[in-house]
């Protein structure tokens, strides 16, 4: 195996590819994985709030429906 990356040969850098493949290859795996792993239920729901009738809030405990 050669030492320099200018004199390598052409398995010396077919080598260097495959192991970037395999690195590269691993890593969006582990990401894929660990995302795919993490549905807690932490997801965002859109929540439909509907208009009922008119309430005026007030400071004290009871609310005035106009």
């Amino acid at each position: 195996m050669n030492h320099s990356i200018y004199s390598a040969d052409r398995s010396t850098h077919l080598k260097v590819v495959v192991v970037a493949l395999v690195a590269g290859i691993s890593v969006a795996g582990f990401g894929i994985s660990a995302r795919l792993g993490a549905n807690d239920g932490y997801t965002q729901t859109a929540r439909v709030i509907k208009a009922d009738r008119p309430v005026m809030v007030t400071t004290s405990t009871n609310t005035a429906i106009r």
